[in-house]
């Protein structure tokens, strides 16, 4: 059983190189682990990302605390809030606005394991607490559900996301979101987990039928009972992931029983 004491790898955001986040993306990519009842995490989370095409430049730098509370041993809430600090260059004009950006909310439920394998369903909700028209947020309710699967096969773990996304902005894009991704995780050592992570999903652009398609890399330190360092790199493998686009981000994930 997957509970607070085993702990669970999960990265800070790779999936959108875009400002803010549409709520058909997932916070991180996921597994059915929960922290069991009255337990709780605390995540901090950096992200690094860079842009650089046809003249425009962009640099985000994003920190995320995010809190996950079990209110039952199968049922975790979930609540992050990032706050974003952007850098733009276009034409020789230089642009920099930071602030807080959409608040996301979510419940996940494991609802069924047996030897190894488990299910959990994720719904979700983003408020948008971030400027919009500075590109801080969406400036409209979303809502996301996720359907989660976790296969262990010791040293291995085996995680697949699949799930849909209502991308309400008010910027003219893409409504309905698909996503697709499938990770997995090998314990090389009692101080060291490596992590893959490949994904597809449908590209906000409206004018494009290409889906955006990543994949990273990652490792996972225990660097003492209850706490973890996560460091990952992500880049796009299809134009609409923005290229060249690389991400840099570490987590700091705290585990204690309540």
């Amino acid at each position: 059983m997957w509970n607070a004491e085993n702990r669970h790898w999960s990265f800070p955001d790779f999936h959108r190189p875009c400002r803010y986040r549409p709520c058909g993306t997932p916070p991180r990519h996921d597994d059915t682990g929960t922290q069991g009842k009255g337990n709780f995490q605390i995540e901090l989370n950096y992200e690094f990302t860079h842009e650089d095409s046809g003249g425009f430049k962009e640099d985000v730098h994003q920190i995320e605390p995010v809190l996950s509370y079990g209110i039952i041993d199968s049922v975790d809430f979930v609540v992050a809030l990032p706050y974003q600090f952007i850098s733009t260059r276009e034409e020789g004009v230089k642009n920099r606005e930071d602030g807080i950006s959409d608040l996301s909310i979510e419940v996940k439920w494991r609802f069924y394991e047996c030897e190894g394998f488990s299910l959990a369903a994720k719904p979700g909700i983003s408020i948008p607490t971030g400027d919009d028209d500075e590109g801080l947020g969406a400036g409209r309710v979303g809502g996301s559900f996720f359907l989660i699967a976790t296969q262990e096969i010791e040293p291995w773990a085996f995680h697949f996301n699949a799930g849909y996304g209502r991308n309400e902005s008010t910027a003219e894009e893409e409504r309905d979101i698909w996503h697709f991704s499938l990770a997995s995780e090998f314990e090389a050592a009692p101080w060291l987990k490596l992590v893959a992570n490949v994904g597809a999903e449908r590209n906000t652009d409206l004018e494009s039928d290409t889906p955006a398609v990543f994949a990273l890399g990652g490792m996972i330190f225990p660097v003492l009972e209850n706490l973890d360092l996560d460091v990952g790199v992500k880049a796009g493998l299809t134009r609409p992931e923005v290229e060249p686009t690389t991400h840099v981000a570490a987590g700091l994930g705290h585990e204690r029983t309540g």
